[in-house]
């Protein structure tokens, strides 16, 4: 029955009036001046201790509900009833305090939900911790046995490292139960992560079902059982599809996770011994971050650091690395993709089973038939069920095999089992696929590995081409002649308006294949040109859409046309929100063009050294190119199916969105030349103060040819100019010189800066550049840093040491005044006359015996 209360606020005490079955009662809060109803339930809450002060613990007395929480006693956790995302239920979990995105890392009650938070209550009762709803029912327990469990004396406690644990009194070293014997999805450092051999129980890490919903999902991590220390992911406990490896104690990492030898941010330790197998990770105090493991809904297990600069959590880590590699991902009849941004679709005959999980990228569902089979033998042909072939394929596991000897056999068998849902017929040999498909995978039109199957439907779901209509064609011969006069009329309208329209298809995955003529009308036959360089010459055009492109034709490119498209798709499927998109290709003859979107800011290098007429670019958008530039780049060298190196850095190539979010463009285009890359060296011409000593030296050229560029840019972030350009007062020649110079002897980095900028720079930031740079640009590649690793120092996880001054630059340090560096930056001057080309990739004394080569 409700309760009638009304009160009112004297800024501090307030009295409350509750008339229930004629008693009077005065209750001291803070609140404002209204009147509601409350059950009684919501009254105890509101009574509840919990209410007037925040704390860390629940006790008999102590209980929370509705809105109330716990936190932790350093502030880094809450404990509270949560709702995730558009989900109307109640849980009771975990979540970070100081982040400002709410990241749930437990929940108690992920299989058993709550409509009402505040007719729910959690508390310690009956020796355990309970939920129970407003008839007092347990909702979720720790379901602790009477002799195992304590007085009531007991106490619940947040710990600060995230771990929720009953004790059996305030002051107790003996812990009754803790969360961080039964996690959820999240795996915090501190926690195990193993068996307890006496017990016979073991921590599992399960996912959760998708976004909306924290109950028990079909994946989880391990350890397996009777291992040396090996951990496995599996699909619904049955399946497994990844592993660790077992753990090797000379090298302390787990055999198939080399990465954890750049041990830098954690420390690990694995543990085994007559009571318990665990492994555990803590986070090294010098890193000064926040991480988490979570076993992803996605199958994937993904290690997370927070960004405070960004506010956003940064996928440090993930297994598999290809998400095709998860097993049972898309479902029954799903077909996975790895050039497609949702992975999951369905196969020829079928949809998908429930749109609302796929919406929330929960494809564990799969896809339902449109049509059932007719598994009747004495079926007529037109209802039989038919095969639909599928090429390029990964073909789907748990197959088994037929003694037939040719094609039609292997289908005539798999028809004469109503069970059989494909087959597949290669080398003489046959295999058929029994229930349910799961794990078929879509390749790449660049990938020659796939192979091809016979999916069988209904009649219904597959076109006879065979089969015609009387029907139209007795409309067709009637129209004939009238179809015969409007294709001439058609005819003309589609010359005069193919002057102006560009037709295209998309081949290769998502690529589209221009025509050259349509290239040259989008192009209004390539006048307007962007900018040029070893590759080719860059032309802006536009779609009939009125959408912006920019078209690079390519030069002396020797591919013949099989091999461009393949390499131009592999281009194609690179796809990061620091990369220029490519969205189609040109190959006609001899002509080889790529056509990318539009960046309407243009090149970095406008910005930096000739936008005159343009506002300087503050230290935050700067620092945030030099970022974003730095996060493409590590996904070319360290995310791809092969590293890709760029070969020519430089801000030329950093191109800028209406947001100024850089793009690294040409990436890839070192293949496409057929990795001649003494051709590029020579048609690089402008780009020599980028270049790293090995390219002089002719060693083999890695991705820290790349580091190096990247370093050399960053300098040229820092002072506004070009780094061979002198400084105003004439006195810096080159400024990496006098910048590694000053970075080593501790002087004021603010002397460094951009005299535009007024010395208006994030110091800390300034000094992270400066020291990035520095280390980029050492002379032997092995120390310098991974692209990987410089994003981590730019977004704050990792701190960066004083680095060492580059023998190269030291040796410049006293001899500046005899440099002469090469600045032509552009081939339309490079027959004008004749310059020195000395660079920062073959640095040379002029008293030294080796002379400056010139080059005219």
């Amino acid at each position: 029955m409700p309760i009638l209360v009304h009160w009112y606020d004297a800024c501090l005490d307030a009295s409350i009036y509750v008339l229930d079955d004629n008693a009077l009662i005065s209750i001291e809060v803070s609140t404002r001046y209204f009147t509601r109803l409350l059950t009684r339930s919501s009254l105890r809450s509101l009574t509840s201790p919990s209410l007037r002060a925040q704390t860390d613990k629940l006790d008999a007395n102590r209980s929370i509900s509705g809105d109330q929480i716990l936190n932790s006693s350093g502030g880094h956790f809450t404990l509270g009833f949560f709702s995730p995302r558009n989900s109307t239920y109640s849980y009771i979990g975990i979540w970070y305090n100081k982040i400002s995105v709410q990241t749930v890392v437990w929940v108690a009650n992920r299989d058993n939900p709550i409509t009402d938070r505040h007719s729910t209550e959690l508390k310690v009762w009956g020796g355990n911790l309970v939920i129970v709803n407003n008839s007092e029912v347990p909702v979720w327990s720790t379901n602790l046995t009477a002799s195992s469990s304590g007085s009531s004396s007991m106490v619940a406690v947040l710990e600060d490292d995230g771990n929720f644990a009953l004790k059996a009194a305030p002051n107790s070293s003996v812990t009754l139960w803790q969360s961080f014997d039964y996690p959820t999805h999240t795996w915090l450092p501190g926690a195990k992560l193993g068996i307890d051999k006496r017990k016979n129980t073991s921590q599992i890490l399960t996912s959760w079902k998708n976004a909306e919903d924290p109950s028990t999902g079909l994946f989880s991590l391990r350890i397996q059982p009777s291992s040396d220390g090996e951990y496995y992911i599996w699909w619904n406990r049955s399946k497994n599809y990844w592993t660790s490896g077992a753990w090797d104690n000379q090298t302390k990492i787990f055999s198939l996770i080399p990465e954890m030898r750049l041990n830098y941010i954690y420390d690990f330790k694995y543990v085994d011994n007559e009571n318990e197998s665990y492994f555990t990770y803590s986070v090294k105090s010098s890193a000064n971050t926040t991480s988490r493991l979570v076993m992803d809904f996605s199958g994937q297990i993904k290690q997370y650091s927070w960004l405070p600069s960004s506010q956003l959590w940064n996928l440090f880590w993930s297994q598999p690395r290809q998400q095709c590699e998860v097993y049972g991902l898309c479902g029954p009849f799903g077909v996975c993709s790895e050039n497609t941004v949702n992975f999951c679709s369905c196969l020829l005959g079928f949809s998908i089973t429930s749109l609302r999980d796929w919406n929330l990228s929960d494809w564990s569902g799969g896809c339902k038939r449109n049509s059932d089979l007719n598994c009747a033998a004495n079926a007529s042909n037109a209802k039989r069920d038919r095969f639909s072939l599928r090429s390029n394929m990964k073909l789907p596991n748990v197959t088994q095999s037929l003694d037939v000897g040719s094609d039609t056999e292997c289908g005539d068998a798999c028809l004469s089992k109503c069970s059989c849902t494909a087959y597949a017929f290669e080398d003489n040999a046959c295999s058929i696929w029994i229930g349910d498909l799961f794990n078929a995978q879509q390749l790449s039109q660049s990938d020659t590995g796939g192979k091809s199957f016979y999916l069988r439907l209904a009649a219904s779901d597959v076109k006879d081409p065979s089969k015609k209509s009387n029907v139209i064609a007795i409309v067709a011969g009637s129209v004939s002649s009238a179809v015969a006069i409007l294709a001439i009329v058609l005819f003309g309208v589609w010359r005069w308006r193919r002057r102006a329209t560009v037709t295209t298809k998309t081949v290769e995955g998502s690529l589209i294949a221009f025509a050259y003529r349509d290239l040259q009308v989008a192009t209004k036959n390539f006048s307007e040109k962007l900018g040029g360089g070893g590759f080719g010459s860059v032309f802006k055009g536009t779609l009939p859409d009125s959408s912006h492109i920019a078209v690079k034709k390519l030069e002396s490119i020797s591919q013949g046309e099989k091999q461009f498209r393949t390499e131009v798709s592999t281009i194609g499927t690179i796809q990061h929100v620091n990369l220029v998109r490519l969205r189609g290709f040109c190959s006609e003859g001899d002509k080889r063009l790529l056509v990318y979107d539009f960046m309407p800011n243009g090149s970095l290098d406008y910005h930096l050294f000739h936008g005159k007429d343009l506002k300087t670019l503050d230290w935050k958008t700067r620092y945030q190119i030099a970022l974003g530039t730095a996060r493409g780049l590590a996904y070319l060298h360290e995310k791809c199916r092969d590293c890709i190196i760029h070969c020519d850095i430089k801000p030329e190539n950093i191109l800028l969105d209406a947001e100024f979010c850089p793009k690294v463009a040409d990436f890839g285009l070192a293949k496409l030349v057929g990795r001649d890359f003494s051709r590029v060296l020579t048609t690089m011409r402008g780009t020599r103060g980028y270049l790293a000593p090995e390219w002089i030296s002719g060693v083999a050229i890695t991705a820290k040819a790349d580091v190096y560029s990247y370093g050399m840019m960053l300098f040229e972030f820092v002072s506004g100019r070009r780094n061979s350009e002198l400084s105003e007062n004439g006195a810096i020649k080159f400024f990496p010189t006098w910048a590694a110079s000053k970075i080593a002897e501790g002087g004021d980095l603010l002397d460094l800066l951009d005299p535009n900028l007024e010395t208006n720079a994030h110091t800390e930031e300034l000094t992270r550049i400066c020291r990035v740079a520095c280390w980029c640009v050492q002379d032997e590649e092995t120390h310098r840093p991974s692209m990987g690793k410089v994003v981590q120092i730019l977004e704050g996880v990792l701190d960066v040491n004083l680095p060492r001054i580059p023998r190269t630059l030291q040796l410049l340090l006293g001899n500046q005044e005899h440099i002469v560096f090469f600045t032509e930056s552009s081939s339309s001057n490079q027959n004008s006359q004749t310059k020195s080309n000395t660079s920062t990739a073959s640095l040379q004394n002029p008293n030294s015996s080796s002379s400056t080569k010139s080059e005219s």
